[in-house]
């Protein structure tokens, strides 16, 4: 008989023990991988859309009656018309686009049209980051809508000052995208009346 030219190691030869922690071992990485299983496969992409959506859910948009207006209302109260959210800059975060007022009384008192955003800062109040429609120009906003990472409004206003405040007599449609750090507005040719 030849002896090897190294000597029997303990540790090679196996015991029932060894079998045991392999299969203990074994038994747990197949046990947690059955809670990391990955999510359904589909053959298309996901809608670009339906991400942004996802991602805004989780977040509330910005109140905008935690925001004060830059208007100049005299004795009355400021009134947000209408709101409408959306992810504006593509964040994952939903802005809100508010249309606020002079809570007149009597005649078309005009619109401000403002983009609202959460604060970078924790437990901040929402921020104005930007005015679509300053009320000095005299129009006042109506169909508001944020559709496709845009906004989109009719804006009513009047040809020369000698038009009441009653009585708008223009018509224009109006979207404002965000691109290169700031909303560009765009008007549609055909979309112009009188």
């Amino acid at each position: 008989m030849q002896h090897p030219a190294v000597p029997e190691l303990a540790h090679t030869t196996t015991r029932p023990i060894h079998w045991l922690a392999t299969a203990a071992a074994v038994s747990a990485v197949v046990a947690f991988s059955s809670f990391l299983q990955p999510g359904s496969a589909t053959a298309a992409q996901p809608d670009p859309q339906t991400i942004r959506t996802t991602n805004t859910a989780a977040v509330a948009p910005p109140d905008p009656a935690a925001v004060h207006f830059p208007l100049q209302c005299g004795p009355v109260k400021t009134l947000v018309v209408k709101t409408a959210t959306g992810d504006l800059d593509g964040d994952g975060s939903p802005e809100t686009v508010a249309v606020v007022r002079c809570d007149a009384s009597s005649g078309t008192p005009p619109s401000g049209v403002y983009v609202l955003t959460h604060s970078r800062e924790a437990h901040a109040q929402p921020r104005i980051v930007a005015t679509l429609v300053d009320p000095k120009d005299r129009l006042t906003a109506d169909d508001v809508a944020v559709r496709d990472g845009a906004v989109t409004a009719t804006l009513l206003g009047y040809s020369s000052d000698a038009v009441p405040n009653c009585c708008p007599d223009t018509t224009d449609k109006a979207k404002w995208q965000w691109k290169d750090d700031a909303f560009i507005r765009s008007t549609p040719a055909e979309a112009r009346s009188i």
